[in-house]
């Protein structure tokens, strides 16, 4: 039986981790301040398909570990919750840097494959995914459920590059988010301590 706490539960943590400033969602973000919205949905779908890859790749290797032992899924929520807490160490040390972040705007080019080749060559995703999906899976759930989740978390995924595309087509966007820049690291540093930690208790508890 699926437990639908525990889906909504991975897909935020999944959420947070994908919506958090990073090389694909700053790159998405210049590409629609520069060549617009259409340009940057393109841009935005591939990117997405990159995830979809790092995505099965992770679920694959779930479904083993949700089958095998009680332990390894232990030691990768642990795992999971320290890569969590490396996260919020590196937003909340990039929140204390006054300088405004720099965004390199992509040359122009074919936009779905640049987009699915940055995502692509960034196998850090699989932890991210594992991370993700260990926060809200236990050893009681089946292959179901971890088929299910990942469905919502690349969902999740397509959901916040689109978000990136529409919102930062809007003029005046990227001046917003260099204004607010430190805030909003702050903010995402919090958020990956608070999950970061709650994933490691969860692994010991039951």
């Amino acid at each position: 039986m699926i437990d639908l706490t525990s889906l909504a539960v991975t897909a935020l943590a999944f959420f947070v981790v994908a919506v958090s400033p990073g090389p694909a969602n700053i790159s998405n973000a210049a590409v629609a301040m520069t060549y617009g919205r259409k340009t940057s949905l393109r841009y935005g779908v591939g990117l997405s398909c990159g995830l979809v890859f790092w995505g099965l790749v992770a679920a694959s290797g779930m479904g083993a570990v949700l089958q095998s032992s009680l332990y390894v899924l232990m030691v990768l929520k642990v795992l999971g919750g320290l890569y969590l807490l490396w996260l919020a160490w590196q937003s909340g040390r990039s929140a204390l840097q006054s300088d405004a972040a720099r965004v390199s705007v992509p040359a122009k080019g074919k936009w779905f494959w640049r987009g699915l080749i940055l995502n692509l060559s960034n196998p850090k995703s699989v932890i991210a995914w594992m991370a993700a999906l260990s926060v809200g899976l236990g050893p009681d759930d089946g292959l179901l459920s971890v088929a299910v989740a990942t469905l919502i978390c690349i969902v999740a995924g397509f959901l916040n590059n689109f978000l990136y595309s529409m919102l930062f087509s809007i003029s005046g966007m990227m001046a917003a988010y260099r204004r607010f820049r430190r805030r909003i690291d702050g903010v995402v540093a919090g958020l990956f301590a608070v999950a970061g930690f709650g994933l490691i208790r969860s692994a010991f508890t039951r």
